[in-house]
């Protein structure tokens, strides 16, 4: 019987520290959202644990260099109400981000983004 104790006291203390880790998550991700709202019309920023690292607003025919070539995580927010922005990963691979969308970069590494007058992707 005194094993059976320990084992639930154990299981216990596992439950307690896996819903302490659950809430630090979820605490990060409310943070970063509240991060997100920073970024005004008519912007498409970058943001990475928790600031700016770059914005753009022009739309353009052309894909802008990212100068900072950023690495995941971070985050793509495209406040613009009718235009869509596309991010360039190093490699090639590109995202359309709708208006009013954010998108978390979650590997890889950006090197590109473009604003597009496109309402969709």
């Amino acid at each position: 019987m005194r094993s059976t104790k320990k084992l639930r006291a154990g299981i216990a203390t596992l439950a307690m520290t896996g819903a302490a880790l659950m809430s630090t998550a979820t605490l990060a991700s409310a943070t970063e959202q509240g991060t997100t709202a920073t970024c005004a019309y008519p912007y498409v920023c970058f943001i990475k644990n928790g600031s700016i690292i770059g914005q753009f607003q022009d739309v353009t025919s052309t894909w802008q260099a990212l100068p900072s070539k950023p690495t995941a995580p971070l985050t793509v927010v495209n406040t613009r109400h009718d235009d869509v922005a596309y991010i360039r990963w190093v490699g090639g691979g590109t995202t359309c981000i709708p208006p009013q969308q954010s998108f978390g970069v979650t590997g890889g590494q950006l090197d590109a983004m473009r604003i597009s007058s496109a309402a969709t992707c």
